[in-house]
C-alpha cells in the first residue's frame, strides 16, 4: 500500500510504501479487543481500600454484659453490623494489569493501523516546521492538510515547538513512534505522522524492531 505524503502547507512531498502486511479478514479483531482492554486495566490505580475489623479503631471491649439487658448480645463496637465497624469482603488495593503478549500486541497495531490507512484516515506529513512555539501556526497546519475531528500527531523524536503550539488545542494530541498503542489510534479521528515516524513504526510491524512495553 502507498501513501502520498504532504508538507505544511498540503502539496504533495512524494510518497510511501507501507511494508508491513495489513489485514484484509476480520483477523486481528479480538487482539485490538484484548489490548484495548488490557491498555485501560493498566491505567487504573487499584487504591481502594475499605478497613476490615482488625484496622477500625476503636476498642475489644464488650459494650455490655452478655444477659440481663435486654439487648442483643454484641462482643465489640468493631463489628461489621455496626456503623463505624468494620467492611466485610470490601476492595482491597489490587494490581488490574492484564498480560499481552508481544504478537499479540503486533496483530492488533497491524489490524488498527491498517483499518485507519485503508479509510484514508492517516496524513503523513515530511515536517511541520513549526520554529517557535505558536497555536496559529499549528492550526493553519491543520486547515492546509484538511484535518477534521479530534487529531493525533505522532513523531519520530520530542519536537518542543510542535508540543508547545498544539498543548491549547482541545482536540490534539501528540505522541511518540515508540510510545504510539492501539488504544492512541483508535480514539482519534485523524492520525497525523511525520515521515520518520511512519517509518518507525512501519519497520516496528514488519518485524524489524520491538516495540516499547
Amino acid at each position: 500500500m502507498t501513501i502520498t505524503i504532504r508538507d505544511a502547507s498540503g502539496n504533495e512531498a512524494g510518497s510511501y510504501r507501507i511494508r508491513f502486511g495489513i489485514i484484509e479478514d476480520g483477523r486481528g479483531t479480538q487482539a485490538v479487543h484484548d489490548t484495548v482492554v488490557a491498555y485501560g486495566a493498566a491505567r487504573r490505580s487499584g487504591t481502594a481500600c475499605t478497613k476490615t475489623v482488625a484496622e477500625v479503631a476503636g476498642s475489644g471491649r464488650k459494650p455490655w454484659r452478655q444477659k440481663g439487658t435486654g439487648r442483643a448480645r454484641a462482643g465489640q463496637a468493631r463489628s461489621p453490623i455496626w456503623r463505624g465497624g468494620g467492611v466485610v469482603f470490601g476492595p482491597r488495593p489490587r494490581d488490574f494489569r492484564k498480560k499481552v503478549s508481544r504478537k499479540t500486541r503486533q496483530l492488533a497495531m497491524r489490524k488498527a493501523l491498517g483499518e485507519r490507512l485503508r479509510d484514508g484516515e492517516v496524513t503523513v506529513v515530511d515536517s511541520f516546521g513549526i520554529e517557535r512555539p505558536r497555536t496559529r501556526d499549528f492550526l493553519e497546519i491543520c486547515r492546509a492538510l484538511d484535518l477534521a475531528g479530534t487529531v493525533l500527531v505522532v513523531l519520530d523524536s520530542v519536537d518542543e515547538n510542535l508540543i508547545l503550539s498544539l498543548r491549547n488545542v482541545p482536540w490534539a494530541e501528540a505522541t511518540q513512534a515508540s510510545t504510539l498503542h492501539v488504544y492512541h489510534v483508535l480514539r482519534h479521528d485523524r492520525l497525523v505522522f511525520t515521515r520518520a515516524a511512519l517509518e518507525q513504526v512501519d519497520l516496528r510491524l514488519s518485524g524489524g524492531i520491538e516495540e516499547e512495553r
